[in-house]
């Protein structure tokens, strides 16, 4: 077995375990009425999100890896957007939700899907498929939509940041029963940045801006869904509560659509492509 097909196995094989784990920790988080702790509006868009994680996410990392296994190159872009998702949740169940019983399993579910990440970022074929997209997509206006996602997601959060930094309790924290946010923590430090830099890696045609800009865009999708539902249940558990709003649900539904065309244009560019794996199973089944 060559190093790369080894990096394939190990992919697939953590991150079907984060499928599993995904699974369990979704409807358990889902469906148990007494897991869940703190103020009844983020109880229930906390069930929101694990239900866009049992009912999308989880079917979308298989589905990612199915195609993968049958040679279709594009889907190893889609199968990292998935796992972005699982890694971006994974710390909101941990550090937005009050300590649980699933606390063990929301700590397996953070580590194995960044070991998942990890190995399929090892995995030589998403290079490939990442130069062939660089070389055919319209890379220019993917990463100015990129960078404008970025400039207003940056704004949106600081201008809730600011005003909140001198008094204390700080308002920005009101009705969510948490000391801070894991929300502008990851988005500001991590996944915000990332977006920028891989979006200027793009915009020079750079094999790792498509596949980190492609994984990114697939995270942003299903994050549009999850947020939608997770203020849905979240409003329909506490009305009241000012962390949560109907009005943001379908805006969040049509940004998922949005998404998902420049997502869309990425993946069409690799589509002609197939995996080397393929290739070697066609070499193995024709002799």
């Amino acid at each position: 077995m060559t190093s790369k097909d080894a990096s394939t196995t190990t992919a697939s094989r953590l991150s079907l375990l984060t499928a599993v784990t995904a699974l369990v920790a979704g409807v358990w988080t889902f469906a148990d009425p007494g897991l869940l702790h703190g103020p009844e509006a983020m109880q229930g868009s906390a069930r929101g999100t694990a239900l866009v994680l049992t009912a999308l996410a989880v079917p979308a990392l298989l589905l990612s890896m199915w195609l993968a296994s049958r040679g279709l190159a594009a889907s190893l872009l889609t199968w990292g957007g998935s796992l972005l998702y699982v890694v971006y949740n994974a710390v909101l169940f941990l550090f937005l939700t009050p300590f649980n019983a699933a606390f063990l399993l929301y700590v397996a579910l953070l580590g194995s899907a960044l070991w998942s990440v990890g190995y399929l970022a090892a995995n030589r074929a998403v290079w490939t498929v990442g130069r062939s997209v660089a070389a055919r997509a319209p890379v220019h206006g993917i990463a100015v939509y990129v960078w404008v996602v970025v400039v207003l997601n940056a704004a949106a959060w600081l201008a809730v940041i600011v005003p909140s930094l001198g008094p204390y309790p700080t308002p920005m924290l009101a009705g969510t029963g948490v000391q801070t946010n894991a929300i502008y923590v990851q988005d500001l430090a991590v996944w915000l940045p990332l977006a920028a830099v891989a979006a200027a890696w793009l915009w020079r045609r750079k094999a790792r801006g498509a596949v980190v800009v492609a994984a990114l865009l697939g995270m942003w999708v299903i994050e549009s869904v999850s947020i939608a539902v997770d203020q849905w249940f979240g409003a329909h558990a506490d009305p009241s509560s000012p962390v949560v709003s109907l009005s943001v649900v379908a805006p969040f539904l049509a940004l998922a659509v949005i998404g998902a065309v420049p997502l869309w244009l990425l993946l069409r560019s690799a589509s002609r492509e197939r995996s080397p794996g393929s290739h070697r199973r066609a070499h193995m089944a024709s002799r």
